[in-house]
């Protein structure tokens, strides 16, 4: 995980809590935690076994969860999505990403070697919400039932605009209508 995330996150007003990437959930959740951050990280996804079954408890708990780059790649795994290899992964700044609920367009740093294939067999909450402009990839999806969203590019990194960092008060948003709306 990036420093400047952790940084993001506390400045939302979030206690962060690192853990090793296969603590199992029921042990983060008994310490308390009101939502998991998927964070980003090098390789191919789908060699992740334990971040699938991780998602698939969370959507079982229903926990808020919010994932970068690999993380977004992971949820979509657990979700029943599947990944690829792309043959050149966007690397760096300036890459259009388009939200499909707003109509917005943000520039965005990207660096990742893989990507979210749309699938019919993915969890019926799960929908696309960005599309990248360029190869038109999947940038995000969400999963509103279960309190869950990810992007594919890096919102923590803003080497000029910051288009992307109401991403992290979203995060903190959907861990207050989880609390309104579950009693958490």
């Amino acid at each position: 995980v990036k420093t400047n995330i952790l940084r993001l996150l506390e400045s939302h007003g979030f206690n962060v809590t690192v853990y090793p990437a296969k603590t199992p959930l029921a042990d983060v959740l008994k310490e308390g935690a009101k939502g998991i951050f998927l964070s980003n990280g090098p390789g191919d996804p789908d060699a992740v076994k334990h971040g699938r079954d991780l998602v698939k408890d969370i959507a079982k708990e229903g926990v808020p969860t919010f994932g970068i780059c690999l993380g977004h790649q992971i949820l979509a795994l657990g979700l029943g999505a599947s990944t690829y290899k792309l043959k050149f992964g966007p690397r760096g700044a300036n890459h259009p990403v388009k939200d499909l609920h707003s109509g917005t367009i943000a520039i965005t740093t990207q660096n990742h070697g893989f990507a979210v294939r749309e699938s019919d067999t993915a969890h019926p909450a799960a929908r696309v919400t960005h599309l990248n402009l360029n190869d038109g990839t999947v940038e995000g999806l969400a999963a509103p039932e279960l309190f869950a969203f990810s992007v594919q590019y890096h919102p923590e990194s803003t080497p000029g605009p910051h288009d992307s960092l109401h991403l992290f008060a979203r995060f903190a948003a959907e861990m207050e209508r989880f609390a309104a709306e579950r009693g958490a």
